[in-house]
């Protein structure tokens, strides 16, 4: 599936922040709004299971947490990661001390799941964007040829096959997560 663009009146991230929600995401990038594609069966897996790892390894020491299909709104633009993961203490609140419903800063690790027919490069822009913002680290999940391509400022991407351990952020450094171990959670025999 690719993404495909709206045609709307929205001119200006304000008009597009008060549209309402639609399902699958849209996004609002350089003054488009474009739709997300709908999840398929192991973009959907690999989704919840990678969040749910993340959220296994940080939510306990209050480390970090991951977001599925959350709106983080900065730098002009909108946009709606697959997994969008924060550090605890950058997580936003409201008054209350609880979570905040507007996350208006970059997420420290985005994590983008390629669907079929997706545009790669339109995701890797994605992912730069989000480094060039603050963001620690970016993943590009790709389960045809099970393989996951890291970001990270100022480093060439470096894709990651097999055995190979995944960079993860530093607050979660005693967890290791191999790029077979993501894979195998396509596994349901």
């Amino acid at each position: 599936m690719k993404l495909s663009m709206q045609t709307t009146s929205a001119t200006t991230l304000e008009e597009f922040l008060k549209l309402p929600e639609t399902k699958p995401a849209s996004e609002y990038i350089d003054g488009k709004i474009y739709q997300k594609p709908m999840p398929e069966g192991k973009h959907s897996t690999l989704q919840i299971e990678l969040a749910s790892a993340i959220n296994q390894a940080g939510k306990a020491k209050k480390l970090a947490y991951a977001f599925t299909e959350l709106r983080c709104t900065f730098a002009g633009r909108s946009i709606v990661p697959d997994i969008a993961v924060f550090e605890w203490q950058r997580i936003p609140l409201d008054k209350d001390g609880q979570i905040a419903n507007r996350f208006e800063i970059a997420p420290d690790w985005t994590i983008e799941i390629l669907s079929p027919e997706q545009s790669a490069n339109k995701v890797i822009r994605k992912i730069i964007f989000c480094l060039k913002n603050g963001t620690k680290l970016g993943y590009l999940v790709d389960a045809d040829d099970e393989s996951i391509t890291v970001f990270q400022p100022n480093q060439l991407p470096e894709v990651k096959e097999k055995q190979d351990i995944l960079p993860v952020l530093n607050v979660l450094q005693n967890w290791q997560l191999t790029v077979e171990d993501v894979f195998n959670w396509l596994s349901f025999t």
